[in-house]
């Protein structure tokens, strides 16, 4: 596999992709599409605008990782640490999250349409305006999570923990809920 740098428009070979990592070196925009990086460490790498769409990052750590605007659609994150990172803008529509640590991700305007984020934990998450439509929530954590303005419809928030969860302005529409938390001021939104 051949990785291009679209920022340094250098090329990287399969074999020095570990060896890219680890010395940190700037991936921002670069091309990962299918990549293997099961278990990788990835603190500290740029991978701004990125295409891991289809990558295995299963068990990566990601912890505090710029991913804005980054690809993941499809992205198999079962398990990963994503802790503090920012995906404002990124596409994970589709993408595994199962068992995710999402804590305290900049989630602002993400596409999550269709993903699997069942046990997942996203406390305190800034989810305004995100695309959730369809999205698997069920038993996420979703405590002090901010999900003003996003779309949840018919997204499965079944035994989700939505205590002091901000809900409001979201759309709701054959959403499957039900709380384990207190949820103050919702605001159902008839968009049809």
């Amino acid at each position: 596999m051949k990785i291009l740098n679209r920022f340094t428009e250098e090329l990287i070979f399969d074999g020095e992709v570990k060896e890219a990592i680890e010395k940190r070196i700037n991936l921002f925009q670069a091309d990962l599409c299918g990549a293997d990086l099961c278990g990788a460490d990835l603190r500290g790498v740029d991978l701004r605008g990125a295409n891991l769409s289809e990558a295995n990052l299963r068990g990566a750590d990601l912890g505090g990782v710029n991913l804005r605007g980054a690809d993941l659609r499809g992205v198999d994150l079962r398990g990963a640490n994503l802790s503090e990172a920012n995906l404002r803008g990124a596409n994970l529509s589709e993408a595994n999250l199962r068992g995710a640590n999402l804590y305290g991700v900049n989630l602002r305007g993400v596409n999550l349409r269709g993903a699997d984020l069942r046990e997942a934990d996203l406390g305190e998450a800034d989810l305004c305006e995100a695309d959730l439509r369809g999205a698997d929530l069920r038993e996420a954590d979703l405590s002090e999570a901010d999900l003003r303005g996003a779309d949840l419809r018919e997204a499965d928030l079944r035994e989700a923990d939505l205590c002091d969860a901000d809900l409001c302005d979201c759309y709701f529409n054959k959403t499957k809920i039900i709380f384990k938390g207190k949820i103050i001021e919702v605001n159902f939104v008839d968009i049809e």
